[in-house]
This record gives C-alpha cells, structure tokens and sequence, in this order.
C-alpha cells in the first residue's frame, strides 16, 4: 500500500474524501524556504467549486501546518499540512456499499482492500484528495519562481470548443497562472461555461484538454531511460484522478510527419543554443533542453452523473440499475488545471533536487 511519489523530495498523501481531514506530509524540503500562507490560500481558492459549472458542494479548505515550517520558513524536516473536511454527507452513499458506480474506483477498491475502505464520496481515490496535492505545491512554486522557472496550464478544449493555438508560451505564463478560467481566447470561455451547463442541465458530464507550459527549466535535467522528464510527468500526471492521457510537444501530430517537420533544428538566440522549433516540447533523450516543456492531458468526463446507468450487485452478482447519489461537478477540467500545475511543480521540484542537491530551492 503506497502513497507517496518523488525521491529527493517526497511527497506522501492521507485521508479520505468524506473523513475528517486530508493532507500531505512533504519531505526532502531544504530549510529556508519561505512559506507564504496567503498564497497557499489562493491557490487552494483555485480549485474550489465555482458556480453552475461546478459540484455544489463547498469545502473552505481551511488548513493547518503542524510540522517542519517556523517563523515562515521550512525547517528541513517533513511538513505535514491538514485540510479539514467540512461539507461531508456520508449518508449519501450508504445505498452504494454493493453497487459500484461506472467508471469509478468503487470496484478496484474492494478489490484491493477487500471492503474495509471508506468509500464515501469516492474516499481516498477522490478529487477531494487533491487539495492536498495544491496546498503543498504552494511551498514549492513561489520557490521555483524565485529561479525563474514557471508553470502555466490552460484550458485547450472542452468537448468541441478549442481555445486558440498556445504559441508564445513565456508571454502567456503570468496570464495562465493569475486566471481561474485559464483561457487564451476571451471569447471561447463563455462558450466553454455554456456547454458545461448545457451539459448539466441534461443531467451528464463532460471532459476537456488541459496544456501545460513550464518555462526557465534548465538544461540538462532529467535521466535517459527509466526518469526521463516525459516518464516523471506523466508518472505524476496520471495520479491526478480523471487524467488518461498525456501527449508530449507535437505528440501524436509526430504520426502525420517526416523527419525534416518534426526536427527540431539547433540555433543561437541571445548566446544561448536552443532549437527554432519545439515539437519534441523540451525534451531531448529523456532530458530538459532549455525549451519550454510543453505537454496535454485529456481529462475525462466525470463519472458520476444523474442518469440511470447499469452496473452489478457485487454481493449477489446480479446486474442491476444504478442512479448516483451525491454532489458532482458536471466538468471537473478547470478545477484540474491547478493540479496539474501543482504536481507538475513537485515533480520539477524533485528532479531538480536531484540534479543540483536538495538545498537548491532555498
């Protein structure tokens, strides 16, 4: 049974949805960090529920550092960070306990832990969880800006509305991370909020891409087979529930090109050797370029809704009709987008460390 993800710095996550607190216990942190509880405040304010696009349930997301941070700044030694749980409704999924919900985790989570789950509101499989992830992010981003390096995710896609092409990703960056809505095209957020509620209103979900820029990563990080960049971020990305798949610089679009498309070719900008394009995102031999690293993932719709659907009574293993109890969001990818900017910035964090010595963040 294992939890936790990173080798210099670590990061371990607890609890369940419907218990009464979540949290993360971070390790490998260097002293000196500077934790600025304000920020911490906003980010987690990023992933909250917001208006008709959103569950209707409403956590406050009030935290508590209990370890390894004083006078503001990390010690050295594990911080553990506690977020209570406050809009909890364990009733709602008390006629679930034999009927697991399509495409969610009830299943494999008996199956692996043979009933003695809490499985209330998805328990520790939930998105609940990863506010956890985004409060200890929150100690490392303002950390890896401070060595120029930022992580900006936007919205590409949701159903059949695309924003605009993410071409001048520095620019963008300060955009992407100061808009909850993160969206290049003004226009198409509207369009995007319509489908959602349009899709709610019939009582379904919807799925979405999210694309990812992070900038000032230097080069030369990353190991060539088994921890290259693209395997790190991925690792880490797919923890994150609802993502299944992640595409890496012109991913998939490398199928439709010839060699002499997809290279990308070496040049001199301001005495520094990087490549005139980027389809391989930043990513060379499983190692950082110096390009921004550029990478999508899809984020499938969510998997409760309020329609009749069919699954099987796992006590009498009879089929059987199923309509989902609870709170859900009938979208779940703009809430995403700071997760995915937050486990991004742990594993950057962790590769780094590795690279250059724990104490390099400080």
């Amino acid at each position: 049974m294992k939890n936790s993800f990173g080798d210099s710095i670590s990061i371990t996550l607890f609890g369940e949805s419907h218990g009464p607190a979540i949290g993360a216990i971070i390790d490998g942190l260097s002293p000196g960090i500077k934790v600025d509880e304000d920020f911490i405040k906003k980010q987690l304010s990023l992933r909250r529920p917001q208006g008709r696009i959103s569950t209707p349930r409403s956590e406050q997301d009030k935290f508590s550092i209990l370890s390894g941070v004083h006078n503001g700044y990390t010690c050295g030694t594990p911080v553990c960070i506690t977020i209570e749980n406050s809009d909890v409704k364990t009733k709602d999924y008390a006629s679930l306990q034999c009927l697991p919900r399509p495409s969610h985790a009830d299943f494999t989570a008996r199956e692996k832990y043979h009933g003695f789950e809490f499985s209330a509101g998805g328990g520790h499989f939930s998105g609940r969880i990863t506010a956890s992830i985004v409060a200890a992010a929150a100690i490392i981003i303002p950390a890896l800006n401070k060595k120029g390096i930022y992580i900006g995710t936007h919205i590409k896609r949701i159903a059949d509305i695309f924003d605009r092409d993410f071409s001048d990703y520095s620019a963008d960056i300060d955009y992407l991370s100061n808009n909850y809505f993160a969206v290049l095209d003004k226009s198409a957020s509207q369009r995007m909020n319509e489908k959602i509620i349009s899709i709610a209103n019939e009582g379904d979900s919807i799925g979405g891409i999210l694309e990812t820029a992070v900038c000032g990563m230097p080069a030369g990080v990353g190991e060539p087979w088994f921890d290259t960049v693209e395997g790190k971020i991925s690792h880490a990305l797919f923890s994150i529930p609802a993502v299944k798949a992640v595409e890496f610089g012109a991913g998939f679009l490398f199928a439709d090109m010839c060699g002499c498309e997809a290279n990308d070719v070496f040049i001199v900008n301001d005495g520094k050797i990087k490549t005139k394009t980027n389809n391989n995102g930043g990513v060379l031999g499983g190692i950082s370029s110096g390009m921004p690293i550029i990478f999508r993932c899809a984020v499938k719709p969510t998997p409760t809704i309020s329609k009749l659907q069919k699954t099987v009574d796992m006590k009498t293993l009879e089929e059987a009709d199923i309509l989902a109890p609870g709170r859900h969001d009938p979208c779940i990818v703009h809430r995403a987008r700071i997760v995915v900017d937050s486990i991004t910035a742990l594993t950057i964090a962790d590769m780094l460390a590795f690279r250059y010595g724990t104490d390099w963040l400080a």
